[in-house]
This record gives C-alpha cells, sequence and structure tokens, in this order.
C-alpha cells in the first residue's frame, strides 16, 4: 500500500476549505436594492447586474484558480515551506476576491474600484514557485491568464468597462488556447510517428 503524504493532503484540503469559503462569500454581495415594503419590479432586478455580472466572473474566476490549483498540485509530491507560503499568499488573493467584486459591483465605472478588482485578479494569477515537474500547458496557461490581468490592470485606470470585459474575455481565450494546444501536441506527435 502506498504511504500517503499527509502533509501535502493536508495543505490541498485546507487550500480546499478556504476557495469554498471565498466563493460563498460572493453570493452576499447579491442584494436587490429598493424600498422593502414595495413589490419586486424587473427594473430593480434589472438595476442590479453589475451585482451579477461581478459575481458570475468572480466565480468563475475563483473555479478556475481552484481547478487550476489542483492540477498543479497532482505533480507535487511533497511541500517545503517555500510552497507552504506560496499557497498561503495564493490563498489571501483568494479571499480577498469577494470584497473587490463588491467594489466593482457597486461602483462598476469607477476606475479605482476597477482597479482594485483587477490587481486582485492579477495577484491570484502569480504562481510562484513552480518548477519543472509541472507541465509545460499549465505554465502557459498561467502566463496568459497574467497577461490577460496585466492588461486588465492598465485598462482600469482609464476605461473600466473595457478592463472588465478583457477580464470576461478570458475564459473563451483560455478554450481556444487549450484546442490550439491539444492541435498542436497531435501535429508533434504525427511528426514524431513519420
Amino acid at each position: 500500500m502506498k504511504e500517503k503524504n499527509l502533509e501535502l493532503e493536508r495543505l490541498v484540503f485546507f487550500s480546499d476549505a478556504i476557495v469554498a469559503i471565498a466563493i460563498t462569500i460572493l453570493v452576499f454581495n447579491l442584494k436587490i436594492t429598493g424600498d422593502e415594503g414595495q413589490h419586486l419590479t424587473f427594473a430593480n432586478l434589472l438595476q442590479a447586474w453589475p451585482k451579477f455580472v461581478a459575481f458570475f466572473l468572480s466565480f468563475f474566476i475563483i473555479a478556475l484558480f481552484w481547478k487550476v490549483h489542483h492540477q498543479f498540485f497532482f505533480y507535487i509530491r511533497a511541500i517545503d515551506e517555500t510552497l507552504l507560503w506560496h499557497n498561503i499568499a495564493w490563498l489571501l488573493f483568494v479571499v480577498l476576491l469577494p470584497f473587490s467584486t463588491t467594489l466593482i459591483a457597486v461602483h462598476f465605472k469607477d476606475p479605482a474600484a476597477m482597479v482594485v478588482y483587477c490587481a486582485n485578479v492579477l495577484l491570484i494569477n502569480v504562481k510562484p514557485g513552480l518548477d519543472e515537474r509541472i507541465i509545460v500547458f499549465y505554465r502557459r496557461a498561467c502566463n496568459v491568464a497574467m497577461i490577460n490581468s496585466l492588461t486588465s490592470l492598465a485598462l482600469a485606470f482609464f476605461f473600466p468597462v473595457a478592463a472588465f470585459i478583457i477580464l470576461v474575455a478570458r475564459f473563451p481565450f483560455i478554450l481556444s488556447a487549450k484546442r490550439l494546444f491539444k492541435l498542436m501536441n497531435l501535429k508533434d506527435q504525427t511528426k514524431t510517428i513519420k
């Protein structure tokens, strides 16, 4: 029977719990404003669209980061002090995302709110301490995500809505990049066979 690395498992479970809490806290921002004694109207719902858009983007960003986190940890066999602190720093920025999501939900067109949000997403993207055990695709995916975040951060100072759109564009771009990567690997395998 294979001996389990309890320290590594504890770190992964702890990270999963923190991510689950952060993704759950996002929903607390979804509040419809209006008079409490009045009937809810579709206009009330439409006025809250920035809250819903911010919620969905942040939900999928956290979910994507959680997925990548698990893919990274598949290749890691043991933890050291450096990896532990890198993971804790990553978790810090994950748990800050509900706060920055609240900022853009309330101040969607304000550069200051969008700068904080984009900077938060960028800091979640930073994955220091990756070594050769991590396969090339995930390293490239992190680099693409950091470029997306940096572009959004630069735009957020002047065009906050455009910065948000760039962040949303990350998802179709990632899907396209995955397909392109698979095609590139297929071509490489075909060349090797010939």
